[in-house]
């Protein structure tokens, strides 16, 4: 039931295109009717009346049913009447049109049929990423980059051959098989073909399905630990091209080389542990068939040698079986190919079920504006058991500028992580204007909501498209006005095409400071009612620094900002200073007041004037 549930998930794919699965079935089915009914009809009277020279008979004490009696027999009075010179000329006439059509719905079945292959790996791969982005941050920190971006493309791979190769085989050969049974009974009723030697197949076809079976359900855990390693080699490759100035810097582009290398090599183990038996499974289905062919053809041929057997009949019958050795074949082989899909559907389904840990509530409320205060009520918030914030009560009123301090992983990210809902708080309450951050849509709360980060995130794209990245409509004025309020307006006008630079992946065309100001004109396009600094100015020379701060203090102006610093003479006129130690709220005040104690707070300002 578990694999008939698995193979029903991987067929859901293919529902949206049913009509286009229809049309290639319909051409399938045409293409092997016409061509196995014109070989078993051209066989009998080629072989009977061209080389025996002797008439087609339909034993008397055969009766077939009423339709198809009177008319098979007239049809073969008529063929039998035919002179042999004419017989051959119609024959060969006969093949050649019956073959031409053939051949047209062929092209016609797998043209359909790659068509829909690549509809359905389009439709994955949107899907995937559609469900990866509505996804939760958790998620990510639960899984590697390389592995999801290896579902996206290796594992939409296999099912896409599952589904051009796999699937086409499986529905040809099953049809091919349909028509040659229904061939070979009408065969067997109409000219009296003994049932034991049908027996004889039956008993030893099965002989096929134990092996390929066994090596399929081997496909399929290979295919598991072949997207493993894919997703180790993404990981590799995403992690070096994106650190590419450390590998380079620390001259370490040989260990890396062996790095990538050595999984690489255990990947084309892997592969070839596949090939072994997916080459295996083919020769042994068809020696078997060819074992029930030949006992066919020994024991039939005597009949055939005694004169019980019409002759060609026989070779028409012995021919029918020969052809199933083929769907046979194919029919093994898809076994092993959809064991991988199988593999692969499931872990596609792993992200298609996987749901959000951050939803809109049940008729969410909309967020128009923000007009009067951020509180945190008692909150504390766990990740996998480990308690990073506790207890923290604070009132933010609009416009204040709140600053949050600390040594490293006390939980100032993760505080202002829960203003857009990038977490949800494990215990308390957060609201906004008296409305828990729970029970509004995500959208409306994070669209009055701007972060810029220490790692500042650029795509490649040009300068305008990163700048009104969530601001899509926006004039080519306000776009301007915003890079001139970041300071990023003069150095835009420096680059090969301004606006329209394409600046390389994660912006590596530019410097930090210019990428940081980049951000800020995004963050000032967005023009949001709260505004979300980590560590924006950390990384920056003293000139940078300078540019932005002044960027900064244009953006802070009429908004409610946290600002996570390092460098504390940069959140000096903060109204509110939040010290943060073990996951509590040691110490508020404002920068005086703080001073004035012999707190953490002055420890640290102290530390670094001394340092500076």
């Amino acid at each position: 039931m578990k694999k008939f549930e698995d193979y029903k998930k991987l067929l859901y794919f293919i529902k949206p295109h049913r009509v286009l699965f229809a049309i290639s079935v319909f051409f399938m089915l045409l293409t092997q009717l016409i061509e196995k009914v014109a070989s078993v009809g051209a066989i009998i009277p080629f072989i009977t009346i061209l080389i025996a020279g002797n008439k087609i008979n339909i034993p008397n004490n055969i009766h077939l049913p009423l339709f198809l009696d009177e008319n098979i027999r007239q049809m073969i009075d008529y063929v039998n009447s035919i002179d042999r010179s004419t017989l051959l000329g119609w024959l060969v006439v006969g093949i050649a049109a019956a073959y031409f059509f053939k051949e047209i719905f062929t092209i016609l079945h797998s043209f359909i049929l790659s068509k829909l292959s690549l509809k359905v790996v389009k439709d994955i791969k949107n899907k995937l990423y559609k469900k990866l982005l509505s996804l939760s941050l958790n998620f990510y920190s639960e899984n590697r980059a390389g592995q999801l971006v290896s579902k996206i493309t290796y594992d939409a791979g296999v099912v896409q051959n599952a589904v051009a190769e796999g699937l086409r085989d499986l529905i040809y050969s099953s049809i091919e098989l349909l028509v040659l049974i229904v061939l070979t009974v009408t065969l067997i009723i109409a000219f009296a073909i003994p049932w034991t030697l049908i027996f004889m197949m039956l008993v030893i076809m099965p002989a096929i399905v134990y092996p390929v079976t066994r090596i399929g359900k081997k496909l399929r855990s290979i295919s598991t630990d072949a997207q493993n390693k894919m997703a180790d080699m993404n990981s590799i490759l995403y992690e070096t091209f994106s650190g590419i100035r450390i590998v380079k810097a620390f001259d370490m582009a040989s260990y890396e080389e062996k790095r990538f290398n050595e999984v690489n090599e255990d990947f084309y183990k892997i592969m070839l542990k596949s090939v072994k038996r997916l080459v295996c499974i083919s020769p042994i289905s068809e020696y078997v068939a060819i074992l029930a062919g030949v006992s066919v053809i020994y024991f039939g041929g005597k009949l055939m040698i005694s004169g019980e057997l019409d002759p060609g009949a026989f070779t028409a019958f012995v021919g029918l079986l020969l052809q199933m050795i083929a769907p046979f074949k194919k029919l093994s082989k898809v076994h092993g190919i959809n064991q991988q899909a199988l593999a692969a559907s499931t872990r596609i389904y792993e992200i298609l079920e996987s749901e959000p840990n951050i939803q809109d509530a049940p008729q969410a409320k909309e967020l128009a504006s923000f007009k009067n205060k951020i509180v945190f009520s008692n909150v504390s918030f766990k990740y996998h058991n480990n308690e990073i914030l506790k207890d923290i009560n604070l009132e933010i009123k609009k416009g204040d500028v709140v600053a949050i301090v600390g040594k490293s992983g006390v939980g100032k990210t993760t505080l202002v992580n829960l203003i857009p809902r990038f977490y949800d708080v494990s215990k308390g309450s957060l609201e906004i204007d008296n409305n828990n951050v729970k029970n509004l849509s995500v959208a409306s709360l994070r669209k009055g909501i701007a972060v810029v980060t220490q790692e500042t995130i650029l795509f490649n794209d040009t300068v305008k498209a990163n700048i009104c990245y969530g601001s899509c409509r926006a004039k080519i004025q306000d776009i301007e006005k915003a890079a001139r309020i970041a300071n990023a307006h003069v150095f835009i006008n420096k680059l090969p095409n301004k606006y329209n630079t394409i600046i390389g992946d994660r912006g590596f065309k530019l410097s930090g400071g210019e990428k940081q100001r980049l951000a800020m004109a995004r963050a000032i396009l967005k023009n949001p009612p709260i505004l979300i600094l980590d560590e924006a100015t950390s990384q920056l020379d003293s000139e940078s620094e300078r540019l932005v701060q002044e960027a900064l203090d244009h953006l802070i102006e009429g908004r409610t900002v946290f600002i996570i610093a390092h460098r504390l003479s940069t959140i000096k006129h903060a109204d509110k200073i939040i010290v943060l130690d073990e996951g509590k709220i040691t110490e508020v005040g404002t920068h005086e007041e703080l001073m004035k104690n012999a707190s953490y707070y002055k420890r640290l300002h102290d530390l670094q004037f001394i340092d500076s």
